[in-house]
């Protein structure tokens, strides 16, 4: 189990490194940005600053022109926990038109956020924004169910996380087996939603 762990992690991480890149500049343009949801705060009651590195890492490639359109996708399981509005919430503050937002409610985990994005938005040429340590995972799903992908590192602060890390060194393992074993699917899928992009 260890040499499966670590074969998987070390496949992962070579296989996309260089499609993840901290520098707007260093990025493709691309149709959307697709942003990674996580609650705004932690469980301390303080800012949670993936959430804010996010946030503003979309900003920054709406405004740079580097995309057209913001997708925030991420869990609305109950009415008291609203990931997507949240992150709404925040962007409009950047000063992110509505009109260039859609939310996806039903991004319940990351495979779920980056399938979605092909099969009911009928989007496959994404930057996906998340901090750098779980974009490995996020630009391996994608390109496992042939999204286009690139991802922009939202690493402004600096962060204490080995729990994180620890946790997503089990995640890519279970990525692999989702993408070359299980082929699994999200949990929700619902009509499509076609976007006009610039329509």
């Amino acid at each position: 189990m260890s040499l499966f762990i670590i074969f998987t992690n070390i496949y992962i991480i070579t296989s996309t490194r260089k499609y993840v890149s901290s520098k707007v500049q260093d990025l493709q343009s691309a149709e959307i940005a697709l942003v990674l949801g996580t609650s705004k705060s932690t469980q301390q009651g303080t800012t949670n600053l993936f959430f804010k590195d996010r946030i503003k890492a979309a900003a920054a490639l709406y405004h740079s022109g580097k995309v057209k359109h913001v997708i925030l996708s991420g869990d609305n399981r109950t009415q008291y926990y609203n990931e997507p509005q949240d992150m709404l919430e925040a962007l409009m503050k950047l000063e992110v038109p509505t009109e260039a937002v859609t939310l996806d409610n039903a991004g319940l985990r990351t495979l779920d956020s980056v399938v979605r994005c092909k099969e009911v938005f009928d989007q496959t040429d994404i930057i996906i924004v998340t901090q750098s340590f779980h974009a490995y995972r996020a630009i391996f799903i994608a390109k496992g169910y042939d999204i286009q992908a690139q991802a922009f590192s939202a690493n402004f602060e600096s962060y204490t996380y080995k729990r994180l890390v620890f946790r997503e060194v089990i995640a890519r393992s279970l990525a692999f087996l989702d993408v070359f074993v299980w082929n699994r699917s999200p949990r929700y899928l619902g009509e499509k939603e076609p976007l006009v992009i610039g329509g």
